[in-house]
């Protein structure tokens, strides 16, 4: 089907969820609010039957809604028929994502004199995401063996025993608060404006600053000055260095989309990066990064990667690619030993593997009840499941299962290994050591530098500094909270 067949018999319309980031523990990205090179910018919704007609691409006229809370409502649609959406005083915030108006009828400036759009989080207050995307702790990391996220007894129901609190991640890179960036584009304009660049500044700008609040810096910057940051930055740096400020300039969706794109376009295929972001993606992280990947490229991202893949690896491409593995974090004992068995039966003591019985247990159960599965495995057999896989699988499709098996137990271990493939040996990897710096530098690379440095012995900033140089490397050192 052709995406621009959506709506059309036999058809159904999907929802495009614009402007939103992945989760709330996750590092907030919102879309694209303004025009990017390479990158489209993410339009407002369809105006919805019993609202008065706009064109499309524009806001409603009601103005911008009002920044009282900082938080967007928890319906992301209100139900259309009462016509025009009531604005719910009580609780303080606006009706149903749907500008709220004064009673003159002109738009409420918010207290920081910027737009209180829901693309732009208020310093120091972050969006929470709608209730039908929410995600407690799916992109922060797995904890190895046992510990299950606390935040389940609110978001699900646990039937039995004490949840153990789960050890918080160790980002390195935080929102700054107070946060200005008009002061911040002003800093870039000088830095960049007359003869030479000051690469310092726009270091120390850009990797102290989260990603949305690089987004707002870009979207300041072509207010005062009528020029893209983007475009400036480019014209300023060059080489890998510039490939790194790039990077950190791009809403995380539209970035992640990119990287899929490139590894699957062209000829040949990088099943690495495919392996790295589809394994280690959440639900939620996997249907916005679809979205952002058909806004951008006019295609399905399942269709792209069924496309340049094959056999069982594109069947475990496909299935992960539905993002709709079970988040329960309750672990029932009996089902793992059920499916350890199942697994055993299909590998083993078989001649042969049956792969779809790997696929449909590894793609469709919940990472906290997979770790009971391969320590019921264990149980059973005398031996690992990775040693198992080893054993019955080879070349790609091998590498995705142990994949799923390394996030399942220890997340920051499977990212630290990849950064150490990405530096040993001659010559970097340096789009794979780009990717892990800038889009884990919020969210646990503090823990990723621990565990590759309890496994190999050396800090990861000693690596970086031996295989890396000149501002680049000051960049990525930045981004460890280092330079």
């Amino acid at each position: 089907m052709n995406p621009y067949q959506q709506g059309q018999s036999p058809y159904p319309r999907q929802q495009y969820l614009h402007n939103i980031g992945f989760s709330n523990s996750a590092p907030q990205s919102f879309g694209n609010p303004m025009p990017m090179s390479g990158f489209p910018t993410m339009g407002y919704p369809a105006p919805q039957s019993g609202y008065p007609n706009t064109q499309p691409g524009y806001p409603q006229s009601g103005g911008y809604p009002q920044s009282t809370s900082g938080f967007p409502s928890s319906q992301p649609y209100p139900q259309p028929s009462q016509g025009y959406p009531q604005p719910n005083t009580a609780q303080g915030y606006p009706s149903a994502g749907y500008p709220q108006t004064a009673q003159s009828g002109y738009p409420q400036p918010a207290q920081s004199g910027y737009p209180a759009q829901s693309a732009y989080a208020q310093p120091g207050s972050y969006p929470q995401p709608s209730q039908p995307h929410h995600q407690s702790s799916q992109y922060q990391g797995y904890p190895p063996h046992g510990h299950t996220p606390v935040q389940s007894q609110q978001l699900y129901s646990v039937s039995s025993g004490h949840v153990p609190d789960t050890p918080k991640s160790k980002p390195t890179v935080v929102p700054v608060n107070p946060f200005d960036p008009r002061e911040d584009a002003a800093v870039l304009r000088k830095a960049m404006k007359g003869f030479g660049t000051d690469e310092k500044a726009i270091i120390q700008v850009l990797t102290r600053r989260s990603n949305e609040q690089r987004l707002r810096i870009a979207f300041e910057f072509k207010t005062l000055y009528g020029k893209d940051l983007i475009s400036d930055l480019k014209s300023e740096t060059s080489g890998k260095f510039e490939d790194l400020i790039v990077a950190l300039m791009t809403p995380l969706p539209q970035f992640y989309a990119k990287e899929l794109h490139d590894a699957t376009s062209g000829i040949g295929t990088d099943e690495d990066v495919l392996i790295e972001v589809m394994c280690t993606m959440s639900n939620h992280e996997i249907q916005v990064i679809k979205q952002a990947y058909t806004a951008m490229y006019g295609n399905f991202l399942e269709d792209d990667l069924r496309g340049d893949t094959s056999g069982n690896f594109k069947r475990l491409m496909t299935s992960l690619c539905m993002g709709n593995r079970s988040e329960e974090f309750h672990v029932d004992q009996e089902k793992a030993r059920e499916d350890a068995r199942s697994l055993l039966q299909a590998g083993e003591l078989r001649l042969g593997t049956d792969e779809s019985v790997f696929n449909a247990v590894l793609c469709s159960r919940s990472f906290p009840q997979l770790a009971a599965i391969f320590q019921e495995y264990h149980f059973l057999t005398g031996h690992d499941i990775d040693d198992a896989i080893k054993a019955e699988f080879s070349g790609d499709l091998e590498k995705a299962l142990r994949a799923i098996v390394k996030v399942v137990r220890n997340k920051p271990l499977f990212f630290g290994e990849r950064l150490h493939k990405s530096m040993k040996g001659l010559g970097t990897n340096d789009r794979q050591l780009i990717r892990i710096m800038v889009t884990r530098c919020e969210v646990d690379l503090g823990d990723i530098s621990d565990m590759f440095q309890n496994k190999y012995g050396e800090t990861l900033a000693s690596w970086i500094e031996g295989d890396c140089s000149g501002h680049y490397k000051k960049c990525l050192l930045g981004l460890l909270g280092l330079y």
